[in-house]
């Protein structure tokens, strides 16, 4: 039990901390490529989207699931369609707030979008990563039991 509980711990602090690095990334391009580079905010949104998603992958293929062996384009494609559900999760949860509950306000887009979104957004990119892109990673059971 104890291992078990160890194991789930280090796989959430490992998702975590890809995440926080993919975080920064997708946020420094996009600072670059709107400021300095001169980009409109969709495109340099779209290309700051994808490295971070590029370095998610990298991230939790070579550290946190380096023990699965999934090979090939279908874990990557796998990989970038749960973060695309992800990113709908976000966009769902500022666009009920701004436009369905009427809370206009910056800080009610940024509770929203960037604080209940991102946490709702999390746990399906977690399960979604876990689930379907790196299964094969030796686990016994279900996360939950």
């Amino acid at each position: 039990m104890k291992d078990r509980l160890l194991r789930h711990r280090r796989e959430l602090l490992g998702f975590a901390t890809v995440g926080l690095l993919a975080y920064a990334v997708d946020l420094a391009l996009f600072v670059c490529l709107r400021g300095p580079g001169g980009l409109g905010p969709l495109t340099a949104k779209a290309l700051s989207f994808v490295a971070g998603c590029a370095v998610a992958y990298a991230g939790n293929a070579h550290g946190t699931y380096r023990g699965t062996r999934v090979r090939g384009a279908r874990p990557c494609a796998m990989f970038f369609a749960v973060n695309l559900v992800g990113a709908a999760v976000q966009l769902l949860c500022l666009a009920v707030s701004h436009y369905g509950l009427g809370l206009t306000s910056a800080r009610a887009d940024t509770v929203s979008g960037a604080v209940i979104g991102m946490a709702l957004a999390t746990c399906v990119r977690f399960w979604g990563t876990r689930t379907l892109v790196f299964r094969d990673a030796g686990r016994v059971g279900s996360w939950t039991g």
